[in-house]
């Protein structure tokens, strides 16, 4: 299946608690759409977000986070694991 990372840019910041409970939402729906959440990193300061991610297309991933919690990536990149 192929890979994701993505990219979330929050304007003013994000803490990572909120990223958890965003996270957490993801994993309570992520099979119902064939994706998989990995890992999350955070950069709090900067307001950025990076989400590793399994999932049959960009479109499944994106349509996780819509309905999870509404904060959908503002860049997605397939990527490989090495």
């Amino acid at each position: 299946m192929p890979l994701y990372m993505d990219v979330h840019n929050v304007e003013g910041g994000v803490s990572a608690a909120d990223v958890e409970k965003a996270h957490q939402a993801d994993l309570a729906i992520q099979a119902e759409h064939g994706v998989d959440y990995k890992h999350y990193w955070v950069d709090e300061k900067a307001g950025r977000i990076f989400c590793l991610v399994e999932a049959p297309n960009p479109e499944a991933a994106n349509t996780v986070h819509r309905e999870a919690h509404g904060l959908v990536a503002d860049e997605l990149f397939e990527v490989t694991e090495h």
